[in-house]
């Protein structure tokens, strides 16, 4: 049957494809165009010649597990949060605490640095930051102190093992580490710098004069609504468990411990809740970004960007060419990004330098806390305050990022150097 005149189809303008136009295009914002350029200039460098093919062609080799590791660690991660297992576990947390600030601090403390450390910074900041954000309003908590923890431990307690950030996965690649034996090289700059967070957090943001009360309202539980959420929960929950159980058993091959996992996850959700199961649910603006860095960054070495990093860290073996490379790094990231940080810091510094190769690990990771710009996780945490109207003061979060930056990294430094 013909449709009638005046209708949706007969009038271009107001068909719902064309409505809805705008919003699909509103989705594509400035940051996501700018990972697309960063990846169309790193093509065209290979295509040029600037960036040697056979060169490329090795970097995409070396970040090929990467990429499976990271898209794999983020779906299974959405979906675990889709399954409401973060949402149990803060809830859970804040009961737990009922009511007392400084016991909910060291419970948020261990929840911020355990989903870090085992699941990636990325998860933190992507998923536990709108949780803990939701959490704030029912509990009548202060927003910016859970916020900032989430911001800061996202970075600074990432050094434990490979896969807590994407530049543990290269300095582990490099200095040929596994699991076990970065962990057991890693453990004590992962402690230091985590307690010095602490310390931090709660002078500048936890403390009775930064927050608006003594005490929060310990919220209601949250608890699965029918046997087919419950079932979700329980299968992504046990999948989170296998992918961490899975880590040091398969040493240099983590993405399958992620791949597998998220593969649990994808089937309970396809069998129980399909319409949950989206093309969205793969991060290919990280995956983009990524492969973008790993073109433009040994281009830019190519000519001159190698001197420059050869001038600020130096060939040093020792403490000094260890803190050289710690400050290089942040300094760096805080400019730029982290992950070009790292990349163009290793390009330099000596395959036998193991201790300055992790030192420039530890600034890159523990030290992009300062700009907005400066990580991955700064970013996306700063992005979902806004998106809930908590307001981060910029001078306070740059002034109090500087300070935890400098006492963090230097003070993991150290104890690399001492016990690592």
């Amino acid at each position: 049957m013909p449709e009638p005149v005046g209708s949706a189809a007969a009038n271009p303008s107001s068909s719902p494809s064309t409505s809805e136009q705008p919003s699909r295009w509103a989705r594509f914002g400035v940051l996501d165009r700018v990972r697309v350029a960063l990846l169309l200039i790193g093509l065209l460098c290979v295509a040029t010649g600037l960036l040697p093919r056979e060169q490329a062609a090795d970097n995409m080799r070396r970040i090929g597990p990467l990429l499976l590791f990271l898209g794999s660690v983020i779906v299974l991660a959405e979906l675990t949060k889709q399954a409401k297992v973060f949402d149990v576990i803060a809830h859970r947390l804040a009961i737990l605490g009922r009511g007392n600030y400084p016991a909910l601090f060291g419970l948020c403390v261990l929840f911020a640095s355990a989903t870090t450390t085992l699941l990636n910074l990325d998860t933190t900041a992507v998923l536990l930051t709108p949780v803990v954000l939701a959490l704030a309003a029912p509990a009548r908590i202060a927003p910016l102190p859970l916020a900032m923890t989430t911001l800061w431990l996202a970075n600074t307690a990432s050094l434990l093992l490979p896969v807590s950030n994407l530049t543990n996965l290269l300095a582990a690649d490099r200095v040929a580490l596994d699991a076990t034996e970065f962990a057991a090289t890693m453990w004590a700059p992962q402690l230091v710098s985590t307690a010095v967070t602490m310390l931090c957090l709660w002078i500048f943001y936890w403390r009775r004069g930064r927050r608006d009360a003594d005490r929060y309202l310990p919220p209601e539980p949250v608890r699965p609504e029918n046997p087919g959420q419950r079932a979700l929960m329980y299968t992504t929950a046990s999948a989170c468990v296998l992918f961490i159980v899975s880590i040091p058993l398969l040493g240099d091959h983590i993405e399958i411990a992620a791949t597998l996992a998220a593969v649990i996850a994808v089937g309970a959700f396809a069998i129980i809740d399909r319409r949950a199961l989206r093309w969205s649910l793969i991060p290919w603006r990280l995956l983009v970004f990524v492969v973008g860095l790993f073109l433009v960054v040994p281009t830019l070495s190519r000519f001159g960007l190698s001197d420059l990093m050869h001038a600020l860290i130096g060939s040093d073996s020792g403490a000094e060419g260890a803190y050289r490379a710690a400050g290089a790094g942040a300094a760096l990231s805080n400019i730029a990004n982290n992950l070009p940080a790292y990349t163009a810091g290793e390009a330099v510094v000596p395959v036998e330098n193991r201790d300055q190769l992790l030192a420039l690990l530890i600034g890159t990771n523990v030290g992009p806390i300062i700009t907005p710009w400066a990580s991955l996780a700064t970013l996306l945490c700063l992005e979902f305050c806004r998106t809930h109207g908590v307001r981060v003061p910029m001078t306070r979060f740059v002034v109090t990022g500087a300070i935890l930056a400098i006492l963090a990294t230097t003070s993991a430094v150290a104890a690399l150097l001492v016990l690592g």
